[in-house]
Parts: C-alpha cells; structure tokens; sequence
C-alpha cells in the first residue's frame, strides 16, 4: 500500500521514524512518501530506494500568530505544493503527525479529494481551539491518541479513536545513548568531568531565541555562586538548529557552556537537572529521570492571545497526564534568571523535593503503559486500510 506521512516538527519527525519502522514490519512492500526530517528519512533509505523525503520540516517551521502572518505567502506556497504532491502520489492513505495548522488544511484537501486520512497523535483541541474537534468529525478517518487523559475526552465528543499507548515509550526504552556510562559519555563529547545542568532551548529558531538570552543570564548567575563555580552548562542543540543559533550566548561563557548536538537523551540523562522548553522535551526528561524546571518565553503579543485560548493550568504533557504538578513551569514573565537559579537550587538541594518529582515521574510512566506503541498503532492502521 502507498502512505502519505506528514510530520511538521522535531517530535513529529521522532514519532513519524518509529511509525515508519512499524508501517515496514507489517507491511514489508509498502511505499511512503513524506515530510519530515533525517529520522524519518533514515528509516525511508533501509526500506526504500530513491526520495521520499519532500520537504524536510526546518525549511517551514514556525512558531506564534505574529510568525504565521509574517509567512503567510511561504505558507500558502507549501499548501499548494503539498496537495499537488499528494494527487501525483495517489495514496491509500494520508497520515497527519500532530502540527495542526497546517495537518487541519490538509486534511480537508485529502477527505474532499476522496483519499482516507488518519491523525496519529490529536492536535491539543482539549486545551485550545475546541472548534476543531468538527473537523476532526467532518475531514479524520481515524483518530489515533496518545494520552490517557484524551480518552474521556474524545470519547464525550463523538470522535472516532484508537488508543494503543504513546510512542515516547519506544524512543525512550530503544535509546543507546540512555545505556552509555557517564564517563563515555563526557569523553565522547569532550566535556569536563563536573556536574552540569542541561538547557534543552527548543527546536524551532524563536525558541531558541526566546529561552537563551534567560537561560545565559541564570549560567552567569549560578556560575557565581561559590559553592556552584565547578557546575557547567550543557544545551541540547536541536537538530533543527545549527551552531549560529546558540552562538551568541555562548561569548565570554566558553568556560561553563556549551553546545552538544544530537546527543539530547544523553544530555538529559547525565545532567543533574534540566531548564527545558515547554513541549515534547519535558515529557521525554519525565521519562528519563531528569529533575526539571519547565520554561515558556514569547512575543507577548503571542502569549496574551494565547492566554485567551487555553483552557488548561498547565502547559506540560508531564502535568497533564498527572493531573497535578510534579515540576514547576515558568511561563513568560516569571521566566527570568532568578526564578530558574531558585528553582535549580531547590532541586539539587532540597532531596525530599526532588525524590518527590521522581516518584511522580514513576506515575507518570506508569500512565503511558508499556512499549510497542508504534508498532501497535501501525498494525491498527493497516488493519483499517
């Protein structure tokens, strides 16, 4: 059969690689075509021959309404080009991975066109911009959902899902770097042999931009504290991201900080504690077992729309699933340098504190269920082709 797989970010891309390894196994003659980035491609060329790579994700993520106006004619342009690509493929089936704005078009241009469409992991209509649950109903073959608490939710609202679990389970429990020493680790990289807090900034570049300039600011101000001058500083570059993006909080800091790439598991696992952008990171560091402090900054223009939008008190997939929160997230105006320094020191200091988030981490999992997720939901989507 032929698949149509649409990931927009670096998440999706993670989840769209291990959906493709299921798709393969049970269906060893199957052909996909695709967004999404070097994970999902890796896996393409151990099964396929040629390009079904159309558009790698870094070429067209953006984040908050003011980037989406400024774009609007790059985003229309990348519509276009994506319903024109999907009518010469002619596939069974169109897969959307998360990313709403743009999966939402498409999915109309797919049902209207006649084609089956399946969304693997629901866009967060629980917490904002309910309205899109009609379409949803109206444009979605299949619903697959990911998080326990989506099902009473999807289910009070009329939508057609399966639930077989959540992929973080398979990143997380597949990963080789969650099995290296410490010691391989730092060497590896060529990091100190010092105990170091872990900065994961996002992966799109106003993330990055948004999160650094806070996240150097709090470096300098633990960097200063004597009892903490030895700690250092390690940020995840993502993968999305290139050496420039980081660079400018990195002068006159090259003694304490530094930049890794595509080691964020590893990152994670080693550090002491992590500050980490709201998203997909946090649950992983859930996983994982890395203390966290949980941050959001943006353009308030897109933080005060966004308040009028949201409906839930947390931000984090960690919380959310919990019902109540294991770590605290600083969301826009208490994100400064202070407020992550007290909050870092809390967990390195306070150890009833910080077994107490562990321990909630343990439910947290517990919640998730056991591995297979994705090849579950590939044998349950080939089972409804």
């Amino acid at each position: 059969m032929k698949y149509y797989i649409i990931a927009g970010e670096a998440s999706g891309d993670l989840h769209g690689s291990n959906l493709m390894k299921g798709i393969y196994a049970e269906d060893p003659q199957a052909d996909i075509r695709f967004w999404g980035g070097a994970l999902m491609d890796a896996v393409y060329h151990a099964h396929q021959q040629g390009t079904g790579l159309v558009q790698d994700y870094n070429a067209g993520a953006v984040i908050g309404f003011s980037q989406i106006i400024l774009h609007l004619g790059a985003y229309a342009n990348r519509l276009r080009r994506c319903g024109e690509d999907i009518l010469r493929f002619a596939p069974d089936v169109v897969i959307l991975i998360d990313y709403p704005g743009f999966n939402f078009r498409v999915a109309e241009f797919a049902h209207k066109r006649g084609l089956k469409v399946f969304y693997y992991i629901a866009p967060k209509v629980w917490a904002s911009r309910e309205n899109r649950v009609k379409k949803l109903k109206k444009y979605v073959d299949k619903l697959f959902i990911v998080f326990p608490f989506e099902i009473p939710y999807f289910t009070r609202k009329g939508v057609d899902f399966i639930y077989k679990g959540n992929p973080l389970i398979d990143a997380i429990d597949q990963s080789e770097a969650l099995r290296e020493s410490r010691e391989a680790f730092l060497k590896r990289n060529h990091l100190p042999d010092a105990p170091f807090i872990a900065i994961l900034a996002g992966s799109r570049k106003g993330e990055v931009s948004s999160m650094m300039p806070v996240c150097a600011a709090f470096a300098d101000r633990m960097h200063a504290v004597p009892a903490y001058a030895g700690y250092r500083f390690v940020v995840a570059g993502a993968p999305s991201r290139s050496m420039e993006d980081y660079a400018p909080w990195l002068q006159g800091r090259e003694e304490y900080m530094r930049v890794v790439f595509g080691q964020t598991y590893g990152v994670m696992r080693h550090a002491r504690a992590a500050v980490i952008n709201s998203g997909t990171a946090s649950l992983e560091a859930c996983l994982i077992g890395t203390p966290q402090v949980v941050a959001y900054a943006g353009a308030d223009f897109n933080f005060n729309v966004g308040k009028q939008i949201i409906r839930i008190d947390s931000i984090s997939l960690g919380n959310l699933i919990l019902g109540r929160m294991a770590f605290r997230e600083l969301l826009q105006f208490y994100f400064t340098p202070d407020n992550v320094f007290n909050e870092i020191l809390r967990l390195l200091e306070d150890t009833e504190y910080r077994q107490r988030m562990l321990d909630d981490y343990r439910e947290i999992r517990e919640a998730l269920g056991s591995s297979g997720a994705s090849a579950a939901v590939a044998r349950a989507m080939i089972s409804q082709l």
